[in-house]
């Protein structure tokens, strides 16, 4: 775990990148329904059904699609949840690697469980897998 830290720490320059991109993709990857666009929608179509109840027409369609966007409004309230809990622990990763003047010389609990989010181990290599998403292969 030492080694591939240090791997990560003394390719900083890298490894940073990698987090910016990391950060870029996490922030492009919004949901083609952003969450104004399905409140916007609902608010038009509960209008809408207000006035078919009023007349006593069919309002099935529209109770169903309203339905629809309520469960996709949840969907992406859930989505932007896990993309602001992912985009903080890049951050964190990304300041402490900028404090770091020098690498480690030996096993430090609480930071392997503060970076690594699992270690793959093969016959030959492991490979560490930090929360950032940087994998760092091993060969000892």
């Amino acid at each position: 775990m030492v080694t591939a830290i240090n791997q990560a720490l003394c390719d900083k320059d890298h490894f940073l990148i990698t987090l910016q991109k990391n950060i870029e993709t996490v922030i492009c990857n919004e949901n083609s329904h952003t969450l104004t666009a399905i409140d916007k929608r609902l608010t038009e179509l509960q209008a809408e059904l207000l006035k078919l109840v009023s007349s006593k027409a069919d309002y099935e369609k529209v109770g169903d699609e309203i339905y629809r966007l309520r469960e996709e409004k949840q969907k992406a309230q859930v989505e932007n949840l896990g993309r602001d809990e992912l985009q903080k622990r890049i951050n964190d990763m990304s300041a402490f690697l900028q404090e770091q003047p020098t690498a480690l010389v030996q096993y430090n609990e609480s930071l392997v469980r503060r970076l690594i989010e699992k270690v793959t181990v093969y016959e030959d290599k492991f490979t560490v897998e930090f929360k950032s998403g940087l994998k760092v292969d091993v060969n000892e």
